[in-house]
């Protein structure tokens, strides 16, 4: 057994020095949660490779708070993003600078702005068209007006965590009303048009204003910066092979790209190799069917990610885990203190572990998940490890004791294979939570099947999002066939012994 936990450690270490490898021959891409991001971001990966450049697309890394976390720590090179976030999100500024002025606040921290798109993506707040006409809502500073009252908010999380978001907003117009929890940013259409919300904030190029009848409010005290869509980088970056897409892309081409993922159907990689080939945005292409999308040609990478995060975190949590439990069994003192710091760890929400481990580790992908999904199985495993241990009578200890055997033999030879059963059901348990936890490790580049559901959920597609579900349940289920089976055959194995020493 020590053998095997050797064997697969080192296999997972070969794997994420590789891994790191990689990621260190090309230029990483990264982009945000949200339609517009994960087109740009492919957009900057085939410019890139069309120039020669090595590159690779990590997608949907949550906010700007964990890209500018990958930034500095080269988890990342370069990512689209716009200058009044760079502004007042990353530099704590206010105004609307130059681009050199832009350069020279982002020096100090090792970045820059470069490639000018040609849009400016600024925010807004939009209402259904019926409901704004009929209370005679025009401007923001119409919502202070008595019949805005009822109004409901449906705001995105980022948002409303923003420094130019929610609460500036809200101190700047004087505004009495209060924000309900946050919404995701690709639902909240659906939420205004089913009429759960009233007023929900959007992006100035987003493809479904004009689809689902909304009225942008006039912003008439000027709150909003201009948000000029730019390429944030690395200082070390060369920007000359994305020269190219400088002033490219207006807002009505951004709004038209935007809407062939979001109206028409097409995967974000297709829309950005139609744009980088210079083809014609209304050109159509049949829709995929499911098992198309569901088979992709991205199916093989995302399942072998899915399961080196499933099995790299459960051979670490095996190979800590049980010596944990034996520790909580052969001192009961320790028990309490061991099985509930480990039930802690139970209770840490997926994404407040995941920005803890990315700022201990000092960066994002592979790594900071594999130790978050660790941490995950912890519990199952120690618990059981204890309870098998338990479940051993002490006269099985005694007798092994009087035939010479040391207690480390004992525990070896006699206590731990008779408690394996148990021990293998926590193993299981926690290969079984990790295979679904293991989506969440998309928010932070770690690839899996939670890529899909991550970009289903930024445009709200379903079949997107059930093009990584899917895969993810069947692969819980065959991990819970193949414990339940490993389970079985040491379970006829006990029960053989008896039998074959009576003879």
């Amino acid at each position: 057994m020590r053998r095997s936990i050797a064997r697969g450690l080192c296999w997972l270490a070969a794997a994420l020095i590789c891994g790191s490898a990689v990621s260190a021959d090309k230029l990483v891409v990264g982009s945000k949660r949200f339609t517009e991001s994960y087109i740009l971001g492919e957009i900057v990966r085939q410019t890139l490779e069309d120039a020669g450049v090595a590159a690779e697309h990590k997608q949907g890394l949550g906010n700007t708070g964990i890209l500018e976390q990958a930034l500095a720590t080269g988890s990342v090179d370069i990512y689209p993003e716009y200058t009044g976030t760079i502004v007042r999100e990353l530099l704590k500024k206010e105004g609307n600078p130059t681009l050199s002025e832009l350069n020279a606040w982002l020096a100090p921290r090792g970045l820059k702005a470069a490639v000018p798109l040609g849009f400016n993506n600024t925010y807004a707040l939009a209402m259904r068209e019926s409901q704004a006409k009929a209370l005679g809502m025009t401007r923001i500073s119409d919502l202070l007006k008595p019949q805005a009252a009822p109004l409901r908010l449906g705001l995105s999380h980022e948002f409303l965590a923003r420094a130019d978001g929610w609460p500036a907003l809200k101190a700047a117009y004087k505004l009495p009303m209060q924000a309900a929890s946050g919404i995701d940013h690709g639902i909240a259409y659906d939420a205004i048009a089913a009429k759960r919300v009233d007023v929900i904030d959007i992006y100035a190029t987003d493809a479904k204003v004009g689809r689902f009848a909304l009225r942008v409010l006039q912003d008439d005290l000027g709150f909003f910066p201009k948000y000029d869509a730019v390429l944030l980088m690395r200082g070390s970056v060369d920007p000359a092979p994305l020269r190219r897409l400088e002033g490219r892309i207006d807002e009505k081409a951004m709004i038209g790209l935007n809407a062939q993922v979001e109206l028409d159907g097409l995967s974000f990689a297709e829309v950005a190799r139609r744009f980088v080939a210079g083809r014609a945005l209304k050109e159509n292409k049949p829709a995929q069917s499911f098992s198309q999308r569901l088979f992709a040609e991205d199916f093989s990478r995302l399942a072998m990610q899915h399961l080196l995060l499933v099995f790299g975190s459960l051979l670490i949590a095996v190979a800590i885990g049980v010596p944990l439990g034996i520790v909580a069994w052969r001192w009961p003192r320790s028990a309490g203190p061991l099985l509930g710091l480990t039930g802690i760890l139970q209770t840490v929400p997926s994404l407040a572990l995941l920005a803890f481990l990315i700022a201990l580790v000092g960066g994002i992908g592979l790594l900071p998940a594999v130790l978050a999904l660790f941490l995950y199985a912890l519990l199952p495993i120690v618990r059981n490890t204890h309870a098998g241990l338990n479940n051993v009578s002490e006269e099985m200890g005694q007798a092994a004791l009087s035939l010479g055997l040391t207690p480390r033999q004992c525990l070896r030879h006699v206590q731990l294979p008779l408690s394996m059963p148990t021990l293998m059901a926590g193993v299981k348990t926690a290969a079984v939570i990790n295979v679904g936890t293991a989506t969440m490790a998309a928010f932070i580049g770690a690839g899996g099947f939670g890529e899909r559901i991550v970009a289903g959920l930024a445009v709200n597609d379903t079949g997107a999002m059930l093009s990584g579900a899917l895969p993810s349940a069947v692969l819980a289920l065959l991990v819970q066939f193949l414990f339940d089976r490993i389970e079985r055959s040491l379970l006829r194995g006990r029960v053989k012994a008896p039998l074959s020493s009576q003879r």
